[in-house]
């Protein structure tokens, strides 16, 4: 199993919208994906469709060991994919973290036990610098940032990128790579990018470049309605005919596939 995760450090970055159909099209290509709600205002939850019942494992039960971690994986309405959610009392798993001493290992060890029965781990990260954050991205082979094309954007992609440094520099054996940097609400109008967005999206990749030799600033994911309208109604964007804006996607995809040699010839 690959686990990749969506990091970025400041709210309304595109983290939950990238996880959702990311996961969705890896499940809807036939792999069987699980998906993980890391994010204690549990948007990615809402979104699948799922409600946590009273007394029913979450994360939060999951990372404390007080159930195994295939009790808190549920069946959702879409094929191949499940999930373990989260509601807002994943915050009260902070100071358990931060006291186990290898906090940033849990979530890892967590997932081993059910590591043959996906083929795929996609995590929804929260949007600050915590212990919860620590976990997903140690545990993770790749590391997907989306960034809003805004000058919060620029700022939140600087932020994640020193996190993810500083557990490089602490940690040797930390190996997650970052798959790419996505810019999250591009604005255009017409068949223009806006102004706004040009600057932005080129500040990106002049940041980018400072931190790593290659040019990780991938296709970016335009404004549009089309993504709440998806989300709405239960569907992929290829199935409202919105292949351009899926564009993006699949190259995560793509880039996922690249963790373990693959190649979509889909």
């Amino acid at each position: 199993m690959q686990t990749v995760s969506s990091i970025s450090l400041a709210g309304g970055q595109g983290k939950t919208t990238m996880v959702l159909f990311v996961a969705r099209l890896l499940a809807a290509k036939g792999h069987t994906v699980l998906a993980i709600d890391a994010d204690p205002q549990s948007s990615l939850t809402t979104f699948l469709g799922f409600t946590v019942e009273p007394d029913s494992p979450t994360l939060l039960e999951v990372l404390k060991k007080q159930v195994d971690t295939k009790d808190g994986i549920y069946e959702t309405r879409y094929n191949n994919l499940f999930l373990i959610p989260s509601d807002d009392a994943l915050d009260t798993v902070q100071d358990y973290l931060a006291g186990s001493g290898t906090g940033a290992l849990t979530l890892g060890r967590r997932l081993k036990s059910v590591a043959k029965l996906f083929n795929y781990c996609i995590i929804d990260a929260p949007p600050q610098r915590s212990q919860i954050s620590l976990t997903v991205i140690g545990a993770s082979d790749g590391l997907m940032i989306p960034v809003e094309a805004s000058v919060k954007g620029l700022q939140s992609l600087i932020r994640t990128l020193e996190l993810i440094n500083e557990l490089k520099e602490e940690d040797e054996t930390f190996g997650g790579r970052v798959l790419g940097v996505v810019p999250f609400r591009d604005r255009w109008v017409g068949l223009r990018r806006t102004t706004e967005s040009e600057s932005n999206i080129e500040s990106m990749k002049q940041i980018t470049s400072q931190w790593f030799e290659e040019d990780l600033v991938l296709p970016s994911i335009r404004e549009s309605e089309k993504f709440k309208q998806a989300i709405n109604r239960g569907l992929t964007l290829h199935e409202m005919g919105q292949e351009d804006l899926a564009y993006p996607i699949e190259v995560l995809v793509d880039k996922i596939y690249s963790l373990d040699g693959k190649h979509d010839k889909s």
